[in-house]
């Protein structure tokens, strides 16, 4: 094919050779370079250069004559091919510590190399039956795609490993005629060089590599195709582009064969990085266990620190003075309570404290100041059971608040997990009580969350609980429909509604009646008010084991959260269906029994 047809040639060069005023270099040719239209890479160091361009036959030619110019490259060797498209997509000139890295200072191409084989010679020593070795010192992935007959490979993913690699080469291969090559040679001439410090007697390179060998000799002796650095990713013995693609997400050349596997699925995956899909989840979830671990040793509320806690001003707060905007905002915490932290300048609006009779105003973020804070410890054995693009389903441990509240701000499942997934901020669309364990969803991003959110609503979430009671119920199932107060009591705790409250309903089976007077109860919440089961179980008569908030109705516990040292509130959030956010499937996740059950 002309080059009339194939519109764009493909240089590749490198010399070593002494360089200085690098930034000076860089910027002009740069500059050079995109007045004439050329992309592609050029990589300086102060041992020399390398590059790999692209451009029309006019370009090239005025580029290579700009630079040869240049005491330094009058004499630069250059490989081309053509192709119908520009293989880069943009230019960029670099400065690097070395234009091929190696990490061994000591070897210095511009000084001292190895000899040369030309490929004609080599050819011949091919025709002739040669005794001889050849090494490929490219990386494994390259050599995939092809390679001369019989040749070693190094063993490498990466050329700074070849130092390593040669020490496990056959000892035969230190007194025989050894080959090494490359894609242009460049490699080579570190490597050589390297091979003879380490005591390899007969080493010779394969003078411009295997773009040379085919630009001179064909395909003989070749088996496959060579990997090039550019978006042809490969080229044939003939130096046309082939059907080779490469892995968008692990870069590995991908033949025409390896493009019709199943495991290719563009961009995420390819037959040589294709993780299957539970696979690739428990390898997901042990990075994220070991995240939680390192985020919450030392647990992150133990370290006194000043904690700032945001209020919004709600319309019907509107006019409210400070101090009946906090009772009416917090009242479980009290009047009076609320009275000395105004007068300890600890309510703030915009640097300046507020006094209990300053008014405030709808939209106003009025902050809470908490000096010197340390929480109290928590159980942080939060486990991930599944994740996906949209949604995170964890099985919450006990005790462990779901989002900042009175005594907890750091030590909470959303600051942790908001910590872990970060960049991502989970969404929480559903709350276990601090003192309950169990399964929960959250979600990742907020439309997602308000696609699930509405299914809460409208009752269409499955959620099945455990309970271990005091007490033996009379009937094997029961109902209870007792509607439960909105407004929270002294200590955030909830009470029976006595005139209207909201509709509250749940049902539950008995699995288990035990000699010790207490009664296994599976239990489905049909309604999702605050402590509703714990509620209802405490008007029936049955209060869960380890309850410490509802022993009786008329008296409640003034701290929600128990200790961490405190036996268990037994009761568990087992099992939780739903419909995906994205295609609507039902989805349904269950949480290993609970300690207290096992």
């Amino acid at each position: 094919m002309s080059t009339t047809e194939l519109s764009f040639v493909n240089i590749a060069a490198y010399k070593f050779v002494p360089l200085d005023n690098l930034d000076e270099r860089r910027l002009s040719l740069r500059d050079s370079c995109r007045q004439i239209g050329l992309r592609g890479t050029i990589l300086l160091s102060s041992e020399g250069i390398n590059m790999f361009l692209a451009g029309t036959r006019d370009a090239i030619d005025e580029f290579l004559g700009q630079l040869r110019r240049d005491p330094a490259f009058v004499d630069l060797e250059v490989k081309e091919s053509l192709s119908d498209e520009q293989p880069f997509r943009r230019m960029l000139v670099k400065k690097k510590k070395e234009i091929i890295t190696l990490a061994k200072p000591e070897i210095q191409p511009a000084e001292k190399t190895s000899k040369r084989i030309s490929a004609r010679e080599l050819k011949q020593w091919f025709d002739e039956g040669r005794d001889f070795a050849m090494l490929d010192v490219r990386n494994d992935y390259e050599i995939e795609l092809g390679s001369f007959d019989n040749a070693i490979p190094a063993g490498t993913d990466h050329f700074r490993q070849f130092a390593e690699a040669i020490k496990l080469l056959p000892d035969e291969l230190r007194e025989k005629p050894l080959v090494t090559f490359c894609t242009g040679g460049i490699r080579c001439e570190k490597a050589s060089p390297l091979m003879e410090n380490a005591g390899f007697k007969n080493i010779l390179q394969l003078d411009g590599g295997i773009l040379k060998y085919f630009e001179e000799c064909g395909g003989d002796h070749f088996h496959g195709e060579c990997f090039v650095f550019d978006q042809r990713v490969a080229v044939d013995s003939k130096l046309r582009e082939t059907d080779t693609e490469q892995c968008y997400a692990c870069q590995h050349p991908l033949t025409a064969e390896d493009q019709h596997r199943p495991e290719y699925t563009p961009p995420t995956a390819c037959p040589y990085c294709y993780v299957p899909p539970e696979q690739a989840l428990v390898e997901l979830l042990e990075k994220r266990h070991a995240a939680i671990k390192s985020v919450t040793t030392p647990l992150p509320g133990s370290v006194p620190y000043d904690n700032i806690r945001p209020m919004n001003v709600p319309e019907r707060c509107d006019g409210m003075t400070t101090l009946d905007f906090l009772d009416s905002f917090h009242p479980q915490v009290g009047r009076d309570e609320w009275q000395s932290r105004c007068e300890a300048g600890r309510i703030v609006f915009r640097d300046r404290a507020l006094s209990a009779n300053d008014v405030v105003s709808q939209g106003q973020r009025v902050e809470h100041h908490i000096p010197d804070t340390t929480e109290p410890d928590v159980n942080v054995d939060i486990r991930i059971l599944y994740e996906d693009d949209d949604i995170i389903v964890v099985n919450k441990p006990a005790p462990l608040p779901m989002h900042p509240s009175g005594r907890f701000n750091r030590n909470t499942l959303s600051n942790i997990l908001i910590t872990v997934f970060d960049p991502v901020v989970p969404r929480i669309v559903h709350r276990l009580d601090a003192n309950t364990s169990g399964v929960v969803v959250l979600a990742k991003r907020s439309k997602v969350a308000s696609r699930i959110h509405p299914q809460f609503v409208a009752g269409t979430v499955e959620k099945i609980y455990l309970a271990m009671v005091q007490g033996f119920p009379a009937d094997d199932k029961f109902e209870c429909d007792l509607a439960i107060d909105d407004a929270p009591a002294k200590g955030g705790g909830r009470r029976l509604a006595t005139d209207a409250g909201k509709a509250s309903h749940t049902s539950f089976k008995v699995l288990d009646r035990n000699s010790d007077g207490t009664t296994l109860l599976e239990v489905q919440p049909h309604t999702g008010r605050t402590n509703q089961i714990r509620l209802h179980l405490a008007s029936l008569g049955l209060p869960l084991v380890g309850e410490q908030t509802y022993k009786s109705d008329d008296k409640l516990a003034e701290q929600q959260t128990i200790s961490i040292d405190d036996p268990p509130l037994c009761l568990h959030a087992l099992r939780i269906s739903l419909n995906h956010p994205t295609n609507a499937e039902r989805i349904s996740f269950e949480t290993p029994y609970p300690s207290w059950l096992q």
